[in-house]
């Protein structure tokens, strides 16, 4: 029989070749491999989405062209019977912001003439906006303007006056918004002998 010093021996050797396998065992088992980060450029904190553009409606009701010139919203010959000394102003555009440039937006017609002698200019626009809009035009020239009968019998005919370094005429009939402005017009009666031949010449509806 083995002496006990061998059988230590032996045991000691036995156990050194079971860890030794264990170990080879163990390095021979698949490791776990990192959760995949999902695909994309999401930052960390939250995902990125790109803005979708939000589409402007069409108004269901678009303004009318009205289909006048110059020329017919006041003839020459009523023009020198307002004041000889007016011609028409060649150069002239309306001015981004006004009234003027809002009807010419609406498909409208903005005229203007000029004064030979004193440079006054006068400005009449006409135009048939989308009937969404008549109610808050004339609330608004309500509100800024005092209300003038002299122009036409209300309610056929709603006119109104708002004084200033030019005066602003803005009559409302069917469904025509007419504007004049002028320096000349210092109250509602200085408009009055132009507005009547203009009113005669825009379609009543």
């Amino acid at each position: 029989m083995p002496s006990t010093t061998r059988r230590s021996a032996l045991l000691t050797a036995t156990t050194a070749l079971g860890l030794v396998a264990a170990l080879a065992l163990t390095g021979c088992s698949p490791s776990a491999k990192p959760a995949a980060s999902p695909s994309g450029t999401a930052a960390a904190g939250g995902t990125t989405s790109t803005p979708v553009a939000t589409p402007v409606p069409t108004p269901s009701d678009p303004p009318t062209p009205v289909g006048l010139t110059c020329d017919q919203v006041l003839t020459a010959d009523q023009l020198y019977a307002f004041n000889p000394n007016y011609g028409a102003d060649p150069g002239y555009a309306p001015k981004d912001g006004s009234l003027e440039k809002k009807i010419a937006d609406w498909q409208g017609v903005a005229c203007a003439w000029l004064n030979q002698t004193s440079g006054d200019v006068i400005e009449v626009a006409v135009a048939k906006p989308p009937a969404s809009e008549l109610e808050g035009l004339k609330n608004a020239a309500i509100t800024n303007a005092k209300p003038v009968p002299t122009y036409g019998v209300p309610p056929t005919v709603e006119g109104y006056f708002e004084p200033g370094t030019a005066g602003q005429v803005q009559v409302f009939r069917g469904g025509y918004w007419i504007v004049a402005e002028s320096p000349a017009f210092f109250e509602p009666g200085d408009a009055a002998p132009l507005m009547e031949p203009v009113l005669g010449n825009v379609p009543a509806f």
